[in-house]
This record gives C-alpha cells, structure tokens and sequence, in this order.
C-alpha cells in the first residue's frame, strides 16, 4: 500500500500540482493595512480616465446641426422621464446659455405646467431672469411663485432682495406687506424691520414693530412666550435708538398684558 502510495505522489508531483506549504507563523502582522488605505492607493493608482473630444464648431451650419442634436436629445429625455425636473431645467438653461431666451421660457413654462409646487424650478427660472437683466421677467415669475405658494419664505426674501437692489424700495414695502396678510412666522416680520432699519426709517420700524405685537392673540405658552419676544425685540430696538424711556415702556406692557408669561430670568435681565 506505501508503495502505491509513494507512486501515486511522484505522480502528482510530476504533474507540476504543487503542495500547499503550512503558515508558521500565525501571530497577527505589526503593521496592519486598513480598506481606507487599499481604496485610497486603489485610487492613487489609478490613470485619468480618457475625456471625450472636445467638439469644436466652425461655421452656422454645424451649430444649427448641434442645437437639433442637442434640442433631439433634451426632448427625448424629458418625453421619458417627463416628471424628472432636473431634465427640464438643464434643457432650458442650456437654451439661456445660448441666449434662447424664448424657447428658455418655453421650457420653463412647460416644466411648470408638470410640477409648479417644485420650489427649485421657480427660483431657477427667476434667477434665470435676474441674471440676463429681465426685470420685469423676473418680477413675473416671483409674483406667480408667492401667489401659488405662499409659504415659501425663499421666494419673498428673493423677491424684496431684487428690488432693493435696484432701489425699488416701495415696492419692497408692497411686497412686504402682501406677505404679511399670509400670517407668515415672525421671520416675515424681522425682514421687513430689517430692511426699514437699513432704509432708517425709525418711524416705520415703530409701526411695525406695533403691528407685529398685536399680530396674533396669545393662546397657549408657545404663543405666550414667542409675545414676549416681540416685546423684548422692540425694547431692544428702542434702546438701539437711545430712547430708553420707550423701551421701558415695552417692557411695562409686557408685564401688563402678559403677566406670568414674563416672569422669566432673560425678561428681568434684559429690563
């Protein structure tokens, strides 16, 4: 049997199969390779993939022959994916970008008419319309977006912020106020008195920082305390404005009106 065996071996052997040899040392490496390491010099190895040719456009005929191709592949992949907005807004800032600006507002509008409470399309079409100089275009399309979605802070903010910079300051104020009948979070309301303290307008601050007191019945402790804010709020513009005997008239009526609301450290340090 050992003879048969040994034969059998030298068989194997000379079949060029070759054994496996035991691991001696079994005791774990002093260095070890982490797989953050072997991704990072995966990664380092790794050649610049090849980018595609540059396509370079010498003459009308061969840019109407790129903007069919293009306009082809834009419309083919918004007639497959008609609800994939990203689609549509890069078909139409492409269009702006070759000063298309028609067909840039054709897209838009048909995009709309699929998603309009796609808050990024709206300010994506505005910022379109701001950056080319189309102001009344612009205005458009903000009023349209505040209309339909008027919960949007962004597109107010980015609507009074437009026509501050071009000096449009009553309409700043239309838009301010429209705002306002929406019962907006006091965000709505330090905006406005933000942008009347920038114009130094005290006398409008002080009205609106009335208004924005009485802008809601207190009912319930969150209610309670967001008054006491606004209270704490108006003191501190008064004191801004060296009047202390307003602000000490603010922090009176909070006591008066809102009684144990008020009985908090921050109240009593900031009277």
């Amino acid at each position: 049997v050992n003879l048969k065996m040994n034969g059998a071996l030298k068989d194997v052997s000379s079949m060029g199969v070759q054994r496996i040899s035991k691991v001696k040392n079994k005791n774990p490496a002093a260095i070890q390779i982490t797989a953050e390491q072997l991704l990072a010099e995966a990664q380092a190895h790794r050649q610049d993939e090849t980018l595609p040719p540059v396509e370079r456009i010498t003459d009308p005929e061969e840019l109407d022959d790129y903007k069919y191709r293009t306009r082809k592949e834009f419309e083919d992949s918004i007639r497959r994916q008609t609800h994939h907005i990203g689609n549509w807004m890069k078909y139409a800032e492409w269009e702006a970008g070759l000063k298309e600006f028609r067909r840039a507002r054709s897209i838009f509008e048909r995009a709309l008419e699929v998603d309009y409470q796609h808050v990024g399309l709206w300010l994506r079409y505005a910022e379109m319309e701001m950056k080319n100089k189309y102001i009344n275009h612009a205005r458009n399309v903000w009023e349209r977006a505040c209309k339909l979605l008027p919960g949007v802070d962004q597109f107010w903010l980015k609507y009074t912020y437009m026509e501050e910079v071009i000096s449009n300051y009553d309409k700043v104020r239309e838009i301010f106020e429209s705002w306002l009948t929406w019962n907006p979070k006091d965000e709505a309301w330090h905006a406005y008195l933000k942008f009347e303290e920038r114009m130094n307008n005290v006398k409008n601050c002080r009205q609106i920082f009335e208004r924005f007191i009485d802008s809601s019945p207190n009912i319930g402790d969150q209610e309670a305390s967001d008054a006491v804010a606004r209270y704490l709020k108006a003191a501190t513009f008064e004191e801004k404005m060296n009047d202390r005997e307003r602000a000490r008239l603010y922090y009176e009526r909070a006591l008066a009106e809102l009684g144990e609301a008020c009985l908090k450290e921050n109240f009593f340090l900031a009277f």
